[in-house]
């Protein structure tokens, strides 16, 4: 086999590793025949129900539907499946749009991704999952990205906090887990955070532990400052905290058989100087801080793979609300960034400004309306003001004239 053979097939073959895949997307496009791709749990028997809709304002009515929380103080569990594949060697990308147009309270705009053998119908809040992403709110104190992996049956929190957004328009996330061990997390296809699985996740025990054998020795001093030995407590130093008012004298009404032994009252004395202390000095035998040495932890394992996820083939929207009225769309589920970029950029990224303009346009019709009404209203208190005025008047007249 010829040299170029072998260039041409290892081109080949690296083009087809390189092959974007779409594993899922929906962008519900074609009106209620989302309900046949999407399964509700009956784990429960009260979950929240899910309307298609574009909500109370959009930058394109049709483009812009999507599934949204309805009913108050609910659970939600809907899911929906593709066909089952690993992430082993090639990047995993999450990608999907939240609107939460009713100013969310407290509630979820997650989602999360399933291994395929997930039973829908009993999905709940402690099915297993691969990874959680996705916006979190409740109250002031709680507006964070969750992004939660699963290793070895154990989730895992990230130990950043990435801030989602918490106002009223529709915004894109996107998680992109790489073979590498890395990650990215973007709102609105803006990098807000990245770096290595290993480092911002508890996935693996410490490389580095204190080494359990080491002991600071008896003789160490660590003590940057110390009293001052040669300094001496000055003779005219301890005064009584509080002393009798020199000034008071005693009432000349006072009956010491009925009053008692007459005592001036006590007041801070001036002289006083507090509990006296040697002033301090360098430690001339100051070793600086003892710091514990570290060993190998041996329990310890490297794992290249910890970005990999042997079967991929649910996703689902496992959430509460309280407030309702969150819209999710433009699904994706692929190995290729760029492309999820590039749909990104054609979905939430050609409506987004039509949406704001529409919102505001609204903000100010209901400006200028509630701005009639005060007028009215104020017109209306000034007329019965005037009538009363005239009913006053006449009265008066009356009771003149009689």
């Amino acid at each position: 086999m010829t040299a170029l053979c072998l260039l041409l097939m290892a081109v080949s073959a690296a083009s087809v590793l390189a092959e974007s895949t779409v594993y899922f997307r929906e962008q519900f496009e074609d009106g209620d025949a989302w309900m046949s791709r999407w399964a509700e749990s009956k784990h429960k028997s009260d979950y929240g129900k899910f309307v298609l809709t574009a909500g109370k304002f959009y930058g394109d009515e049709e483009k812009d539907k999507g599934l949204q929380t309805s009913q108050d103080a609910r659970f939600y569990a809907l899911s929906a499946r593709f066909d089952d594949f690993s992430n082993k060697g090639q990047p995993l990308v999450i990608q999907f749009s939240v609107k939460h147009e009713q100013s969310i309270d407290c509630g979820g705009g997650y989602i999360k991704l399933f291994p395929s053998k997930l039973n829908q119908e009993d999905m709940h809040g402690d099915s297993v999952y691969n990874i959680m992403f996705g916006p979190d709110i409740c109250g002031p104190g709680t507006k964070k990205v969750h992004v939660i992996f699963n290793y070895k049956g154990k989730n895992h929190l990230i130990n950043k906090d990435i801030r989602c957004k918490d106002d009223e328009y529709t915004h894109l996330y996107t998680l992109i887990v790489n073979p590498d061990n890395t990650y990215e997390v973007k709102i609105d296809n803006k990098k807000v955070e990245s770096g290595n699985l290993e480092d911002d996740w508890d996935f693996l025990p410490p490389k580095k532990i204190k080494d359990p054998e080491a002991k600071k020795p008896e003789d160490w001093d660590d003590r940057e400052k110390i009293p001052d030995p040669d300094d001496k407590k000055p003779e005219d130093w301890d005064k009584p905290e509080n002393i009798p008012d020199p000034d008071a004298k005693k009432p000349d009404d006072w009956d010491d058989e009925m009053d008692g032994e007459w005592e001036p009252p006590m007041v801070t004395n001036p002289e006083y100087k507090g509990e006296w202390k040697p002033r301090e000095i360098d430690n001339p035998a100051y070793k600086g801080k003892w710091i514990h040495p570290e060993i190998d932890n041996p329990e310890y394992t490297a794992d290249s793979e910890i970005y990999k996820y042997d079967s991929v083939g649910v996703i689902g929207l496992d959430l509460w609300q309280v407030k309702s009225g969150t819209i999710f769309d433009n699904f994706l589920i692929t190995n290729d960034p760029n492309l999820a970029e590039e749909v990104g950029n054609d979905t939430w990224g050609k409506t987004k400004d039509a949406e704001k303009k529409m919102k505001e346009s609204q903000e100010e019709d209901e400006r200028k309306k509630r701005e009639e009404e005060n007028k009215k209203r104020r017109e209306e208190h000034e007329e019965e003001e005037e009538e009363e005025e005239e009913e006053e008047g006449t009265d008066s007249n009356l009771k003149d004239e009689l």
